[in-house]
């Protein structure tokens, strides 16, 4: 009776809340992610936080070979491309079956019907479920998918046929991405008749290796492994923990005390201890990805050419890598990193000269002491390990030539938000590749179609445009180069952004872990992982 009524006691006190990482069962996993996603429906979500929290629930059509960047069959066993390549026409995997939970049982297996829903409701503003649960779907819609699908078919249970306005010579690639996920129609037709349409993002149900069980934001998000997945090879793991924790040093101290097997984003001065740590293992990679200072160039004075190139070349970037990297980052010209096929490698920096960008401000009209906003973001990426300190350099950079900046952050989920709607000033963001192709990054982030979406320097170039959807409709890589070469120098040129850094990736891991890859799209995959 004491020992209940102490059990008692301490979960009333809180005092059990880091129980069911310490009391998991053998063949578990935690992984200690950085923060808390906004949710697991996502073709509304671009963030890695919210796409890896996703990732374990879901499946695609295609889907990407873990570790790289070549695409392989997933709920499409096979598909064809029409000779004029406006038609593909895909084959579904039969029997694949849809996880349930308390209030719902799927009466069926996947087929045709949750092709068409999850594509449709994108598609369509007058989707059922997109009348119950608004929502935007800025990957969709940044890469144009909403104008170039002219029509999804069902040729049968098991066949769909896409046909396109136009070539898009990323349409697979493209269709491997998390936003590409297929849902339920069973399960979303019951949550609009039930009155729950959200529930879709909290309550997510898909045909994953892994099965949502619940979610507790900043703490913990608890999945079991699915005993009925198509490919059993894939599931190795009973429990798959997120633990969410975003100070770095807290990962670490997990990790170490085999809290979590597997964390992301160590800070550049804690590498060297964890590599020396014989139970741990670094994965270190190059990479696909940039950190770049955006402007808002519907906001006055950045509105301006001539301010935006002063405030670029007042940026110390030699200091800034230098400090916030380490040496963990190179130095970034470009708009996207220099392993992306079509990369101009001809693009440099103007050099670092304040005093011509203090006077270039003076001819702009832009006054001594005029007070502008710095959005840091409030976590750590894969292409920032210290956003805060980047800001608080730059707030001396940009004052050093007259500026007073002032440094805005908010949770996450809250700053994209807030950012996609045009708030800020400036702001630090940046990118890791989604798809391996040029459009990712050219068309994703600078096009007039992204406004809203991942375009945070709300920035719309006629001539830029037409260059990146001109890429899009060619199949020959050369002349796609070519034409994303000229698109680079017109971004570079314009300035609505100053690239900043290229970091390394290092994933640390129990040297326990066995089967984990680290994605080029810095993605965490816990497909085919098992713990020793």
């Amino acid at each position: 009776m004491r020992s209940t009524s102490f059990f008692a006691a301490l979960l009333s006190a809180g005092l059990l809340a880091q129980a069911p990482f310490t009391l998991a069962k053998d063949n578990s996993l935690v992984f200690c992610s950085e923060g808390s996603p906004g949710g697991f429906d996502t073709a509304q979500y671009t963030s890695a936080t919210d796409n890896d929290a996703a990732e374990p629930i879901y499946n695609r059509l295609v889907e990407f070979e873990r570790g790289a960047t070549g695409v392989k069959p997933a709920l499409a066993t096979r598909w064809e491309v029409s000779d004029d390549g406006l038609s593909y026409t895909f084959h579904l995997r039969e029997g694949v079956k849809f996880h349930s939970n308390k209030g719902f049982t799927p009466s069926r297996t996947f087929n045709a019907d949750d092709v068409l829903y999850t594509y449709q409701r994108m598609l369509d503003p007058n989707h059922p479920l997109r009348k119950a649960y608004p929502t935007e779907f800025p990957y969709f819609t940044s890469m144009s998918l909403d104008k170039n699908i002219a029509s999804i078919e069902k040729l049968d249970a098991n066949t769909v046929k896409f046909t396109l306005n136009s070539v898009d010579a990323a349409f697979i690639q493209n269709l491997a991405m998390s936003f590409a996920s297929i849902i339920s129609a069973e399960y979303a037709t019951q949550l609009i008749a039930s009155g729950k349409p959200s529930d879709l993002n909290q309550k997510p149900i898909g045909t994953g290796p892994f099965v949502f069980q619940r979610y507790q934001k900043d703490s913990q998000i608890r999945y079991r492994g699915n005993k009925d997945y198509w490919d059993p090879a894939q599931v190795q793991i009973d429990q798959l923990i997120f633990s969410i924790n975003t100070d770095p040093s807290v990962r670490i101290q997990k990790l170490r005390k085999n809290e979590c097997q597997v964390t992301l984003h160590p800070r550049p001065a804690d590498l060297e201890a964890l590599k020396a740590d014989k139970t741990l293992q670094v994965i270190e990679k190059p990479g696909f990805n940039l950190g770049y200072i955006a402007y808002n160039t519907q906001h006055k004075p950045f509105d301006q050419l001539e301010v935006r190139q002063a405030m670029d070349m007042a940026v110390n970037k030699a200091a800034i890598v230098s400090t916030v990297f380490q040496h963990a980052g190179q130095s970034a010209a470009n708009a996207m990193p220099p392993t992306q096929w079509s990369y101009d490698e001809t693009i440099k920096d103007a050099a670092y000269d304040p005093d011509k960008a203090r006077a270039m401000l003076r001819a702009a009209g832009v006054k001594e002491g005029t007070e502008i906003t710095l959005w840091a973001m409030p976590v750590q990426r894969p292409y920032n390990p210290n956003a805060k300190l980047m800001a608080e350099m730059l707030q001396a950079d940009w004052g050093k030539v007259g500026l007073k900046v002032k440094i805005v952050s908010y949770e996450w989920g809250e700053y994209l938000k807030r950012t996609k709607d045009g708030e800020h000033d400036t702001m630090l963001i940046g990118w890791t590749g989604d798809n391996g192709d040029p459009d990712n990054w050219l068309g994703t982030l600078y096009s007039c179609d992204a406004i809203g979406s991942n375009n945070y320097s709300m920035w719309c170039d006629k001539p830029y445009d037409d260059l990146v959807k001109k890429a899009k409709t060619v199949t020959d890589r050369e002349q796609r180069s070519e034409l994303y070469r000229q698109a680079q120098q017109r971004l570079k040129q314009r300035v609505p952004i100053t690239p900043i850094a290229h970091s390394t990736v290092n994933q640390p891991l129990s040297a326990k872990v066995e089967g984990f890859k680290v994605s080029p799209f810095g993605r965490n995959n816990f497909s085919g992982v098992s713990v020793d």
